[in-house]
Order: C-alpha cells, then sequence, then structure tokens
C-alpha cells in the first residue's frame, strides 16, 4: 500500500486542516465535467473546502499541466448540480454550501448531523434534498424559501417541531418525516397542494389537523405507528388519495369515505377497531387492499361484497365469528387471511387450504346458509396471542422471518422461538440498529436461502454466518464492514451478495474463492485494486459492480474476464477507460481493456 500511496494523485490535496481522506483529483476534474459530485461512503468528518469551491478555484491540475488538451479546459466546466456525501461521518455543514447555487440536488443522508446552514434557503434551484438517517432536532426556518424544492426526505431525525411556515414550499411532491419525535403538524400543511406523497409513521401524533384534506394531489397518506384516537372526517374528501397507511394507533373505528373514489389500499391493522360498518366501506369502488389484523372486529358486514375490485383482505387475529358467505363471490379476491380468529363455521385445516379452497367453500354454502344446530363442535382457529406479535402466517405460510424496521439494537428471541420446526428460507432483519448479525441465526442453516441485513451497523461477519449452507443471496449493504472471514467459503451455493456503502479499503479476497458468485455488487466503498486473474476463474460471475471506489487503475486483463455481462465502474479516480468508453457499456469496455493488454 505505502508505495501507491507514493505517487497517488490524491497527495497533493492532503492539507494537514483537513480531517479525514482527501477527495481524489480525478473525481473533482469529472465534477467539473458532468456537474455531478459523489462522495459518500469515504469516512468525511467535515466537506474538504475546496469541495465547497470547486467552481470558484482553479483547479490543481491548472498549476501543474500547461498543455491542455480540449477535453481538459477547466475553464469550460460545469457548475455543480448534483452534490452526494451520504454515508460519512459529518456532524455539521458549512455555510459554504452557498457557494454552489446550481445545485438541484443535495444527498446527505446517514451521517451525524445535529443542524443545518441556514444558507441552504438561498440555494434557489434546489429540486431534490436528503438529509434523512441523521440527528437533527431542528429545521431552519430559512429552508421555507425554496420555493422549487420537490422532495424533502428528513426520515429517521430527531425532530420534535415543524417550522410555521412549512406551506411556503408550494413546489414540494414528496415529504418524508417519518421517525422523528414530532406530536403536531402546522396548519399551514394546507397549502402544499402539489404534495403527492407524505409520511408521517413513526411519531408520536395524537391528531392530525382537519386541513390536511386541502392536498388535493395527495395520493399516499402514511401515519403508521402514532398515538391517533381519530381520523379528522373530511380526510374522506381527499379525492386523489390512493394509499392511506393508519397501522398501529389508537383508531377505535374507521371513517367513512364518501369521495376517495380512488382509494385502492386501506392499511388499518394493528389498531382497537371493533366495528366495521357498511357505511365505512360502501363508497370503496377502486380498493383493492384492505388490511385490518389484529383488531378487535366482530363481524363482517354483508356490504363487503360491493368492494368488487378487492384482491386482499387481511382480517387475521380479530374477534370474527361468522362470515358472510358471499364473500365468496368476490371475482378479483386472491389473498384472503383469517387465522386466529374464533370461526366456529370453518374448520381450521380448509383454512390452511389456502384462498382459492376458502372460496370455493363459502361459494357453496351461500345455498344452504343455515347452520346445523347438533353438529360437531365449532373448531376455533385462535391462534395464542404471543404468536400473533410475531405473525406467524408469514413464518407458516411465506417463510419469512421478517424483523426489519424496528431501528432494534437486538432481534428478540421470541422471533427465533416463534420459527421452531417451520422451514424459514427468507430473513430480513435490514433497517435496524444491529452492531453484530444474531448468532441464533445459525439455528436457521439447513433452509435460509436469503439474508437481509442491510442498513445496520455490523462492522464484522460472524462464524454463525458462515455456515448457512445453504444461503444463495446476502444482502449486507449499508453497514461498517471494512473485511470478510475466510471461513465463507464454505457458502458454496452464495450466488448475490451485496456489499454496497461499507467500508471495504480492498478486494474481499475470499469472495474470488465462492465460484458459484453471479453478482458482486461493492459499490460506494474505497477499494484500490482488484485482481484480474482471481476474477477470471469465476466463471459464474455476470455482473461486478464498483462504481464509486478508489480504483486508480483498471488492469487490462480485466478484459479476459468475458462471462462478465455489467461491469459498472463510474465514479473511480482512474484515467483510462474515459467516461467515453466506460458510456458505451460492458462490452465496448471489456474489448477496450482487451487492446491495452502487453502483447
Amino acid at each position: 500500500m505505502a508505495a501507491r500511496r507514493a505517487g497517488d494523485p490524491r497527495a497533493g490535496f492532503r492539507r494537514a486542516e483537513e480531517p479525514g481522506p482527501a477527495v481524489p483529483q480525478g473525481l473533482l476534474r469529472a465534477a467539473r465535467k458532468s456537474g455531478q459530485l459523489n462522495l459518500s461512503g469515504r469516512g468525511l468528518s467535515e466537506v474538504p473546502q475546496h469541495v465547497w469551491r470547486i467552481n470558484l478555484d482553479t483547479p490543481e491540475e491548472a498549476h501543474q499541466n500547461l498543455s491542455f488538451g480540449a477535453a481538459d479546459r477547466w475553464w469550460e466546466q460545469t457548475d455543480l448540480t448534483k452534490l452526494i456525501l451520504a454515508s460519512n461521518k459529518l456532524q455539521s455543514l458549512s455555510e459554504d454550501v452557498q457557494l454552489l447555487p446550481a445545485l438541484t440536488v443535495l444527498d446527505v443522508h446517514d451521517n451525524q448531523l445535529t443542524s443545518l446552514p441556514s444558507a441552504l434557503g438561498q440555494l434557489e434551484n434546489l429540486q431534490k434534498l436528503d438529509v434523512s438517517h441523521n440527528k437533527l432536532k431542528s429545521i431552519p426556518e430559512e429552508l421555507m424559501q425554496l420555493a422549487h424544492l420537490k422532495s424533502l426526505l428528513l426520515h429517521h431525525n430527531e425532530l420534535s417541531h415543524l417550522p410555521d411556515g412549512f406551506g411556503q414550499l408550494v413546489s414540494l411532491e414528496e415529504l418524508d418525516l417519518s421517525n422523528n419525535h414530532i406530536t403536531d403538524i402546522p396548519t399551514s400543511f394546507a397549502l402544499l397542494i402539489n404534495l403527492v406523497r407524505l409520511n408521517l409513521a413513526c411519531n408520536q401524533l395524537k391528531n392530525l389537523p382537519a386541513d390536511i384534506s386541502a392536498m388535493k394531489s395527495l395520493r399516499q397518506l402514511d401515519c403508521s405507528k402514532n398515538y391517533l384516537e381519530t381520523v379528522p372526517s373530511k380526510l374522506a374528501t381527499m379525492a386523489s388519495l390512493e394509499q392511506l397507511y393508519l397501522r398501529k394507533n389508537k383508531l377505535r373505528s374507521l371513517p367513512e369515505f364518501p369521495s376517495c373514489k380512488l382509494l385502492k389500499e386501506l392499511h388499518a391493522g394493528e389498531n382497537q377497531i371493533e366495528i366495521l360498518n357498511a357505511e365505512n366501506l360502501k363508497h370503496l369502488n377502486s380498493l383493492s387492499v384492505l388490511e385490518l389484523r389484529d383488531n378487535k372486529i366482530k363481524s363482517v358486514p354483508d356490504e363487503i361484497t360491493l368492494l368488487q375490485k378487492l384482491e386482499r383482505l387481511d382480517l387475521s387475529n380479530n374477534d370474527i365469528s361468522r362470515l358472510p358467505y358471499t364473500l365468496g363471490n368476490l371475482p378479483q379476491l386472491k389473498f384472503l387471511a383469517l387465522e386466529g380468529n374464533p370461526l366456529r363455521t370453518i374448520r381450521r385445516d380448509l383454512l390452511q387450504k389456502g384462498t382459492a379452497e376458502l372460496l370455493k367453500y363459502l361459494r357453496s354454502k351461500i345455498q344452504d346458509d343455515v347452520t346445523s344446530p347438533n353438529g360437531e363442535p365449532p373448531v376455533t382457529a385462535m391462534t395464542l396471542p404471543s404468536e400473533a406479535r410475531v405473525n406467524m402466517h408469514t413464518i407458516t405460510s411465506l417463510k419469512l422471518l421478517d424483523y426489519s424496521e424496528k431501528q432494534a439494537a437486538v432481534i428478540p428471541d421470541e422471533m427465533f422461538d416463534a420459527v421452531r420446526s417451520n422451514p424459514v428460507t427468507t430473513v430480513n432483519f435490514s433497517k435496524n440498529q444491529l452492531n453484530e448479525i444474531p448468532p441464533r441465526i445459525v439455528e436457521l442453516k439447513d433452509s435460509v436461502c436469503d439474508v437481509s441485513l442491510g442498513f445496520n451497523k455490523i462492522s464484522s461477519v460472524s462464524l454463525e454466518l458462515c455456515m448457512l449452507h445453504k444461503l444463495t443471496h446476502l444482502d449486507i449493504r449499508n453497514n461498517f464492514l471494512t473485511s470478510l472471514p475466510e471461513e465463507m467459503e464454505a457458502l458454496a451455493k452464495l450466488q448475490i451478495i451485496n456489499l454496497s456503502y461499507n467500508r471495504f479499503k480492498v478486494f474481499p479476497g475470499v469472495l474470488y474463492r465462492i465460484t458459484a458468485l453471479e453478482t458482486i455488487l461493492l459499490s460506494n466503498n474505497q477499494v484500490g485494486s482488484i485482481d484480474p486473474l482471481q476474477l477470471k476463474k469465476m466463471d459464474r460471475l455476470g455482473t461486478l459492480d464498483l462504481q464509486n471506489n478508489d480504483l486508480l487503475q483498471v488492469p487490462p486483463e480485466l478484459g479476459n474476464c468475458e462471462t462478465l455481462r455489467t461491469l459498472l465502474l463510474e465514479g473511480n479516480p482512474f484515467r483510462t477507460p474515459r467516461a467515453a468508453i466506460l458510456a458505451k457499456g460492458t462490452a465496448a469496455v471489456l474489448e477496450y481493456l482487451r487492446s491495452r493488454i502487453p502483447a
């Protein structure tokens, strides 16, 4: 490594006052041409000054090289329009962000920001701002001046209060405020008449302002995981609404929806709804998904058969004792979940045969809609309350163990306990706060094929994971990995591995020895070199993504890896192949590389 560092073009940027790794010259040069700069996952604790001044200062290469070809005319540079600083260690952003007035996209997600500079309000061309997954406690009022902003992503922060002037963001089409500590929504939200998607999930809202109904373009509203006891009746006048998520609140009833003619999905599971009225349902002509699991519903009205477009109906874990047999006549219904109800007329074994058999049975009973008074005692299909929380349906029917997006530091034992002898093929523990891979994952070694552990804080791959000998797909992106253990060679069936957005400085050597691999995704790391002779031995490898790494050169021998169908190298500081060749696609790049192999 020392030898490589000596000739490293980045060395000139290492100024004493700049913490963390410097920005490769090649990236800055490319950014002046393309107007886009991606510095994600580089361990930056602050943004180097020359990034803010990229369009103001004479570039470093102008001092070093006075004979410019047409391709190197730095004075014909493009203003920076897109800056990605995601997955670093930034604690603040400089007011110098105002030196980039042409920015349309600024992405600073997954850092440690506690505040935002007021100068952001001067970026009048900004259309997308992503500051999610930080530690923001407030938003500067100046942000409300961004009249062209279309997408504002603020999820996973520590916001408890929103500026009253929010309604000034009149161009906003997407607003994500989920996973904060917000208790109130400003009434000025009513002015956001272009908003299409609004996510308020996982906050501390006790009510929604009725004015929210003025958002006439809103198609998707997510209020899951709050403390809502009622929904304003005016919500029912929102004519554009297509998806409404009200899961995990404290609702005792559903609103009526006279104007929601376009509503396609209504998710209201895990509430305290006791009564389902005909009035709640009869206007929902477009509804295809109705999810009401884990409530206290006692009966289903016959009017449910008016929902002619219904495809999925989930009523599991309620108090329903009988169903209208006419449910069997719903023409589009493909999924009907009823387990965990004290149904008297439907045998338990029938529930386990799947939706088609169940509907057939219901249709057969429409004729003789009389229950036998002296038949066998009813067999109930109740499940234990503890199992209901774990969702046994996904484990038994979908063979899926899902504990994702919970911000959990550990996976509860009851999840693994619930699996027991059920063969689980898919595990999803993504989007939590895991520091390590759960050791009990080894219990699933005889069945699990697909494991997702992305978006956690995992810094090493455990030996337990290396024992999952049936594993074909491993997604462990957006973690803190710097290396992989040699024991992973035992994963002989592994076909796809996603290691993007980690902290690898070298290509993990063990991957060369997993010969079943077909796809390696390693973008947004800091990999400095690859071994083309080892890669050539991987005769099933079709996709290799090395975008946004620190490759200073591409070995010509890589051209001999003829099984590669997709080779992605953009965003690295090498000089050749040039961007024009990369743009022609994989076959052209491989051919170019082969032409450069010394005879």
